[in-house]
């Protein structure tokens, strides 16, 4: 997420004094009310079914009161109950009553500072009806599908093992040339053989086509700015604006109002997804809730979970109200206990932080590790960045300066982002692969992960001015993703005299420096058929006409279909690409000397690098446009890339020598022994 989403989140309300008082906060600082709280990191809180009857529980450690009242329905129902509860030990308030109350749905209201506050879901609702405004209670063991109980997601040794696919449920499935049945819903990813009219595949089955290793999908847990019961008013938003952190999206689902159907049909999706071979990774954002002083913190704890300013007004690095305050020792556990939650219930395989650096390194690394007892195959990234200024010190806030203290953690490479095509905040910017020169150097920190290595002058860098990744395995490399011009797009403005041929050369020289630098490469749903969002930098809230893939568009673009399909076998079948190590990288990634020759890199993966069956590849690039002369080493060499052709298993054999590399375009050879 950037600056621009700071719309987003309008419906963030008005500051507010925090719980202790202006003058405490301006006397003591930001926790000192919060230091002497009760903490709680059992697992029973919210609600748990068992044998004995119907058991809820709530961390409210200020308040005065607190009561349990029960619905027949998930709205526009009178109470058929209303609970009172006993506080208990470290803060915990608790009811209970004999029966399964299956069918029944929920809210709890707090007395605090000699006021009802309004009713809540809580923060650990598992199940919920429409719009996320009561909770309910459900048997979640009738939510499981076939097969749940085997279900597993693709194994990998290493994150950049991975292939990682970004995409929204709605662009993927909605337009009608998707010929997906449930358009916009989770069950869009169980439809296997659906086509587009020239007959391409779509849907899931492009995915396996494709070869993407994992589905990064876009916030999937239940979100503010879409109305379920309005659907179909088609209203569209990314979903950075998190209500309920803990179930799934009502407006993905079938049914909003069948507190199972979202939990059945997300279970589903992920299933058929494991089954294809490919993981999931899930969009999270727990910098930030949509909502203020009416959020479920705030209503279950007011003040707790929040970073506060001295006056007492709600700190805001996410640019959207407010932030969260990870740091404290509840906020961390939910953190940590929440996505956990989501790996064991619904078998999720990764998870991207939004804002990551908004967090503090402690947390991530307890993500980490509570992650990996979970499954060792889990992987976790996110922005090394922040919004906005906050008051977690520079040297505790998850950056991806900072990721040296996350050996677990990835993070997204804007050097090599900016470097490729172009800054972000300019449009009309050219990068190295639009023939910009000056870039060379901050491409080639891209090259070798952002790592130590001895060829590379990390102070002539664009975004960094030293190594920040101990390994190759943390960090992310992109062009483009939701937010930002697409890369699509970002051609058509910084390349206007272009036609699309130019532009589509760019494209793929853009996209093999991704999948050939040491790192994961991440790609944008669509790119691989040249999609654009029509000029749409932030499109979090802009018509299908905008953001939905139009899969007529594969047949139109073929040769960059097949580019990009070639180039994703490549990478997963030669681990020279994929090293782990800083030490192997700066061993076997030597850069040849191009006597300064602007938009212009040559390198060499040597001595079967990574366990490689190739003895050497050597990679050119070629931003410029001109024909450029590299000096190749004699020999026999196998052609996998020249002039915006790539086949994996290589086009034929040319000797060594002085070879010409075509403008714009890579040069990628191979010799075999």
């Amino acid at each position: 997420m950037n600056l621009n989403l700071m719309k987003l989140c309008a419906s963030a309300l008005a500051v507010t004094a925090v719980t202790c008082g202006v003058e405490r906060l301006q006397a003591a600082g930001n926790d000192a009310c919060y230091s002497a709280f009760e903490t709680y990191d059992g697992d029973d809180l919210e609600l748990v079914v068992d044998a004995k009857g119907t058991h809820f529980a709530l961390w409210s450690p200020e308040a005065q009161e607190a009561k349990v009242i029960i619905y027949p329905t998930d709205r526009n129902s009178t109470p058929v109950d209303t609970m009172v509860m006993t506080r208990g030990e470290k803060g915990v308030w608790r009811a209970s009553v004999p029966d399964k109350l299956y069918g029944r749905f929920y809210t709890f209201s707090i007395k605090h500072n000699g006021k009802w506050l309004a009713e809540t879901p809580g923060v650990w609702a598992k199940a919920l009806g429409t719009n996320g405004e009561r909770a309910a209670i459900i048997d979640f063991k009738t939510t499981d599908p076939e097969g749940w109980n085997v279900d597993k997601g693709p194994s990998i040794k290493n994150i950049n093992d991975a292939v990682l696919y970004e995409m929204h449920h709605r662009d993927f499935s909605v337009h009608p040339s998707s010929g997906i049945v449930n358009k916009g819903k989770f069950l869009a990813l169980t439809e296997h053989g659906t086509v587009s009219p020239a007959g391409d595949k779509t849907g899931i089955d492009h995915l396996k086509e494709l070869g993407v290793t994992h589905v990064h999908i876009l916030p999937s847990y239940d979100f503010n700015s879409v109305d379920e019961t309005q659907l179909p008013s088609n209203r569209y938003n990314w979903g950075y604006d998190p209500v309920n952190y803990n179930t799934p999206e009502g407006s993905y689902s079938t049914n909003p109002a069948d507190p199972q159907a979202r939990i059945r049909e997300m279970k589903k999706m992920v299933k058929s997804l494991h089954d294809a071979g490919i993981g999931v990774v899930m969009d999270v954002v727990y910098n930030h809730t949509a909502l203020n002083d009416d959020s479920n913190f705030s209503l279950t704890a007011p003040g707790y979970y929040y970073r506060h300013r001295a006056d007492g007004s709600y700190s805001d690095a996410s640019g959207c109200g407010n932030e969260t305050a990870s740091e404290r020792e509840q906020m961390r556990n939910f953190i940590v206990n929440s996505v956990k939650y989501w790996a064991k219930e619904y078998h999720i395989d990764g998870f991207r932080f939004d804002l990551m650096a908004i967090h503090d390194t402690t947390t991530m690394n307890d993500v980490v590790k509570a992650l990996k007892e979970v499954n060792p195959d889990i992987f976790v990234y996110g922005e090394g960045w922040t919004a906005g200024d906050s008051p977690l010190p520079v040297g505790q806030r998850a950056l991806k300066d900072n990721v040296a203290a996350m050996p677990g953690v990835a993070v997204f490479s804007d050097d090599i982002r900016d470097a490729v095509k172009g800054h972000y905040s300019d449009a009309t910017d050219r990068g190295f692969a639009t023939g910009k020169p000056g870039n060379e150097e901050t491409v080639k920190i891209g090259i070798v992960g952002a790592t130590a290595h001895p060829q590379v002058d990390y102070s002539k860098g664009n975004n960094s001015k030293k190594p920040y990744a101990l390994a190759p395995t943390q960090v992310i490399n992109y062009v483009s993703c939701h937010d930002d011009l697409m890369l699509t797009d970002k051609l058509a403005k910084s390349m206007p005299d272009a036609d699309t041929a130019g532009r589509q050369r760019a494209d793929k020289l853009a996209q093999t420096i991704i999948f050939t630098s040491q790192g994961t490469p991440f790609i944008f749903a669509g790119e691989e058929i040249f999609r654009d969002k029509r000029g749409v930098h932030n499109s979090y809230k802009s018509p299908d006409s905008i953001n939905a893939i139009d899969w007529t568009l594969k047949s139109e673009n073929g040769d960059i279909y097949n580019y990009y399909r070639e180039l994703i076998a490549l990478r997963k079948g030669h681990p020279a690409f994929r090293m782990t190590t800083a030490d192997d990288v700066a061993r076997h990634l030597v850069f040849d000397d191009v006597k300064g020759e602007p938009n212009l890199i040559s390198y060499s993966l040597k001595d079967y690098a990574n366990g490689d069956s190739w003895k050497e590849i050597k990679v050119v690039f070629n931003g410029s446009e001109e024909t450029k002369k590299v000096k190749i080493g004699r020999g026999e060499w196998l052609v996998v890339a020249r002039d915006g052709q790539l086949k994996s298993d290589g086009m034929g054999h040319i000797k060594g020598g002085n070879i010409e590399v075509a403008p714009c375009s890579a040069l990628i050879l191979a010799k075999e022994k």
